[in-house]
């Protein structure tokens, strides 16, 4: 039994259509992580800013040394969301790249969005 060409057409018609499918969800995703990180930055200019403020309103060192261990101790906190954000990004993305692979439309199960 042979396949001719015009038996393939719907194969790679379905086929180019779960590719662009998976390209536009994944771009989907890449725009969400970007204004995530982007607003990340942000977050961080202010807390730096923040910390400048206070510093010119200080009148003693301890007082001095609190304020910037309070911003050290918050910056910490953002790194590790950072972390975490990156891993659950990657994470979304592998699971969609892999659905798509199996056939699954957008992936496995992930939600889509930030924590």
């Amino acid at each position: 039994m042979t396949t001719t060409p015009s038996e393939l057409l719907p194969f790679g018609k379905a086929q180019t259509e779960a590719m662009l499918n998976l390209q536009k969800d994944l771009m989907e995703l890449y725009e969400q992580s970007s204004r995530a990180w982007l607003d990340r930055v942000k977050s961080e200019m202010e807390l730096w800013s923040g910390l400048a403020t206070k510093l010119t309103g200080t009148r003693s060192v301890p007082e001095a040394m609190e304020a910037y261990q309070k911003c050290i101790t918050e910056q910490m906190q953002m790194t590790a969301d950072d972390g975490k954000r990156l891993f659950h990004d990657c994470q979304t993305v592998t699971q969609r790249i892999a659905g798509a692979f199996n056939g699954k439309p957008n992936g496995n199960t992930a939600s889509r969005g930030g924590e």
